[in-house]
């Protein structure tokens, strides 16, 4: 066993501290409807892409760049909707009052991150929020992590990058750091435990007791 003393702690945001599903639902329906017409959008792919920049997302899946706008515009809309997880503000108060620096890392803009941490209490209880818009290349590529770290004065050596896709865990491993799988979000446990990542955890609840567990991790 090798000891996990956090230095850093870097979070996806949606599905691991906000639960905003059912708002990403109403949106890309309705950006499908004004781009594409009637029918039913295709949602679940596009849960498969969960943590990508969604410009990339939509050519990945071959829907015009257009709904891109409309998405974004109906998003702030029902961002009031959102909620946060279930314990996630008790993780992050837990690791600010353990001198644990966090930052949030994820697929959607600096602005809309903002915007939905404010909504569910959270942003406060964050040191810095990076968004896709911010780095040259999204998840699974490394700069995204490494630009969090960066913001917060922490190295990848000690750090640990929470998510719930395997584009998180491959990012926190391109970059350098540690990485651990949440299972209360939208990624397939089958395939993030294929990952191997250093955590495993079902709840907010639970992973602020592994993060804190004298023991540490397995190396």
């Amino acid at each position: 066993m090798s000891e996990l003393r956090p230095g850093a702690v870097v979070l996806d945001l949606d599905g691991v501290l906000i639960d905003s599903i059912h708002v990403m639902r109403r949106a890309f329906q309705r950006a499908y409807d004004l781009t594409v017409g009637d029918g039913e959008a295709p949602f679940e792919e596009y849960l498969t892409h969960l943590g990508r920049h969604m410009p990339d997302t939509l050519a990945i899946m071959g829907l015009p760049a257009g709904m891109y706008e409309p998405f974004v515009v109906e998003s702030r809309k029902l961002v009031h909707e959102i909620e946060p997880c279930p314990g996630a503000a008790e993780l992050l108060t837990g690791l600010r009052a353990a001198g644990v620096p966090t930052a949030v890392a994820t697929g959607k803009t600096h602005g809309r991150a903002v915007e939905a941490l404010a909504a569910t209490g959270l942003l406060d209880l964050v040191d810095a929020v990076c968004g896709s818009d911010e780095v040259a290349h999204g998840k699974p590529a490394p700069d995204i992590v490494l630009l969090a770290l960066e913001k917060i004065g922490a190295t990848a050596e000690g750090a640990v990058m929470v998510g719930d896709s395997a584009l998180d865990l491959r990012a926190g491993r391109a970059a350098g750091t540690r990485t651990a799988a949440g299972l209360w979000g939208q990624g397939d446990r089958t395939e993030l435990l294929a990952h191997q990542p250093d955590l495993v955890a079902g709840s907010c609840a639970e992973l602020a007791a592994l993060l804190h567990r004298p023991e540490g991790i397995p190396a």
